[in-house]
């Protein structure tokens, strides 16, 4: 005897329960278009079934006054989910500071390159709404400790996701910099600087400067010089525990910057120390992301074939 057709429906991705139920959204709120594409958005995570939340800055500077404002860290202690509407320039600034209350991110490209803001705006919709169920790459990235030592004191701390670079200021002179690795002496180096990058940096300034490209997922750190004096100055891979001091030696309005974001002058002397953090950033990609694709978008790589 046969059986009856089963009639029922089959439950689509959508009908999955939601894994992230309450969002914030961080937007380069000054870019324009940047509202529209935030209410865009916002609505779109409503009809989800999701409770919003927008960043302080972002609700202020949008007047999106419809949605429940938030300090960086009440997101932090209230949303199971960041979306970053903007370039690599917004998630640095906005993942350095959720990475302590593991909050991940997830960011929607309105700028340019987007290595790690790499949902294009357009298709945010077919991209997020398995994420927000729960089909997604995990993707954690490392962070640095920095700090500025001066007399035995500290006098600046900062965390990066990209680069801590010591350079000389405007003076056409040189500086000079000694390196020591775990308490090893490398080298007195002498050159307009020296970039400290994470794998996350190794596309930033680090490639300019000739550094090598460090997949996200190896646990090391780049040493790269800029313009050094002795073409046999390399820049060197090191292990992600290591700890690398630089000294100030000599050279002119020297200062340090923190993922170009932050900024601190240096007098000779002066010691930066840079370690791991003991926080990493967990971004969020799309089921079938490859670092491989990325960089062959990004960089313009088989171009022409």
């Amino acid at each position: 005897m046969s059986m009856p057709p089963d009639t029922r429906s089959t439950p689509t991705r959508s009908d999955r329960p939601l894994r992230f139920s309450h969002v914030g959204i961080v937007g380069k709120y000054h870019a324009p278009g940047s509202r529209d594409a935030v209410d865009e958005i916002a609505r779109f995570l409503h009809d989800e079934g999701c409770d919003v939340s927008l960043e302080q800055e972002t609700s202020l500077n949008t007047s999106l006054t419809q949605y429940p404002a938030l300090s960086v860290p009440e997101m932090g202690q209230h949303c199971d989910l960041a979306l970053v509407v903007g370039g690599d320039g917004t998630m640095l600034g906005i993942g350095r500071q959720l990475a302590r209350f593991g909050v991940p991110l997830v960011g929607i490209n309105q700028g340019r390159l987007g290595f790690i803001t790499d949902i294009p705006f357009e298709d945010f919709r077919a991209k997020l709404r398995p994420i927000l169920r729960g089909s997604f790459e995990d993707d954690p990235r490392s962070l640095m400790a920095a700090s500025v030592w001066r007399d035995g004191l500290c006098v600046f701390e900062a965390t990066a996701l990209n680069d801590v670079v010591v350079n000389r200021g405007g003076a056409a002179s040189m500086i000079e910099l000694r390196v020591e690795v775990d308490g090893h002496f490398v080298a007195n180096q002498r050159a307009d600087g020296l970039i400290i990058a994470s794998p996350t940096g190794s596309t930033a300034y680090a490639l300019s400067a000739g550094g090598p490209l460090l997949h996200p997922a190896i646990g090391g750190w780049l040493m790269v010089p800029i313009a050094p004096h002795t073409l046999s100055n390399r820049p060197v891979v090191l292990p992600g525990h290591s700890e690398i001091a630089v000294e100030i030696v000599s050279g002119k309005e020297a200062s340090a910057n923190f993922d170009m974001q932050s900024f601190t002058s240096l007098l000779h002397g002066d010691r930066i120390v840079v370690r791991r953090s003991e926080h990493a950033l967990r971004l969020l990609h799309p089921v079938g992301w490859s670092y491989f694709d990325t960089l062959r978008k990004k960089l313009h790589w088989n171009e022409g074939v």
